[in-house]
């Protein structure tokens, strides 16, 4: 099984609008603590600011999540983990997340407790789709609020992590932003600050920075037993991340928000930065509602990336030339 990693904030134009649905995140390898298991990471909600009360980020109750696994190498999903999340107001004539330290999960001092359900669809080969409730009613930790309302917040989140019947664990909540990413100098004309002196328009050189140091996402963890989602003769599973919505949304008078129609995938990841930094801007949106079996339409902008030919540009020699034309001519 090969490790896998992504990360995308922010990458499309109409998803970066819309915060509780982007995908920003996506991690797979074997469990170090448990070997006969495989760990997946999905995070969403880009760059959490700690002190983001009084309305704390959580996960959206009418976003669909879900962690797709390809168990035979065609790029379609056999299987399907889906998340989704109830939150109740407990006392909805005060303005506080909490009223008072939240010592448990199930203190009533937290005004916005969120659970969640967890569902696994199985996909036939014929297009037929079984689905099986995994748990329901599972907790998640309330955010990492401050010493006053969270003073033991270790706690919280570890009692957060549930273990379901056949051995799968899993937990959701808010966590730090592991994902190392200079934004800041990426996205400043491709600037690289170490090499900043190098540049067609050169800086002082000073070495990169955390962008995403002290944010946090909102994190979805599984540890799934291998021989759970592996199939005879295919060792090696793919995996991506996706969040979806329904096709319409009401806005009512009296502030609440009802939904209808089919589920629409507004969000996916399973490589870093394809969207972010490879997908063109008039594609981004659409590459986010497409689905893997179906990249074979975005191949030229994989094969002769942009990013390439702009990193090209503006070092020229000092940098070790990027080819981008040999690619290209293996997909001719």
């Amino acid at each position: 099984m090969l490790p896998a990693n992504a990360s995308s904030h922010r990458e499309a134009p109409l998803i970066s609008q819309d915060p509780m649905a982007d995908n920003t995140d996506l991690y797979a390898f074997r469990s170090p603590d448990r070997p006969d298991t495989v760990t997946i990471v999905a995070n969403y909600i880009p760059l959490e600011a700690p002190a983001g009360g009084p309305n704390f980020p959580a996960f959206d109750d009418t976003v669909l999540y879900e962690i797709h696994i390809d168990n035979d190498g065609d790029s379609k999903e056999d299987l399907t983990y889906q998340f989704r999340f109830h939150t109740e107001t407990r006392d909805p004539d005060t303005f506080l997340y909490n009223t008072g330290p939240i010592a448990s999960l199930t203190d009533p001092s937290w005004n916005r407790p969120q659970t969640f359900t967890v569902k696994l669809v199985r996909h036939g080969g014929d297009g037929d789709a079984r689905a099986e409730v995994l748990g329901r009613g599972l907790p998640t930790p309330p955010d990492n609020i401050g010493p006053r309302s969270t003073p033991d917040y270790d706690a919280l989140a570890a009692g957060a992590v549930t273990t379901l019947r056949g051995g799968v664990t899993v937990f959701a909540g808010q966590r730090d932003d592991p994902f190392f990413v200079d934004l800041g100098s990426i996205f400043d004309l491709a600037g690289l600050r170490p090499f900043n002196p190098l540049h067609a328009i050169p800086l002082p050189d000073e070495p990169g920075r955390d962008a995403v140091a002290r944010y946090n996402t909102h994190t979805i963890a599984m540890q799934i037993p291998i021989a759970q989602i592996v199939r005879g003769g295919h060792p090696t599973i793919g995996v991506y991340a996706s969040a979806s919505r329904r096709e319409v949304r009401i806005l009512r008078r009296d502030g609440t928000t009802d939904t209808e129609g089919r589920f629409v995938e507004v969000s996916r990841l399973g490589e870093p930065l394809i969207n972010e930094a490879v997908i063109p801007l008039g594609r981004k949106d659409f590459w986010n509602r497409s689905e893997p079996e179906d990249d074979a339409q975005f191949a030229s902008f994989y094969t002769s990336p942009e990013v390439s030919r702009l990193e090209n540009l503006l070092y020229g020699s000092a940098l070790a030339p990027i080819d981008v034309t040999s690619a290209d001519r293996r997909h001719e």
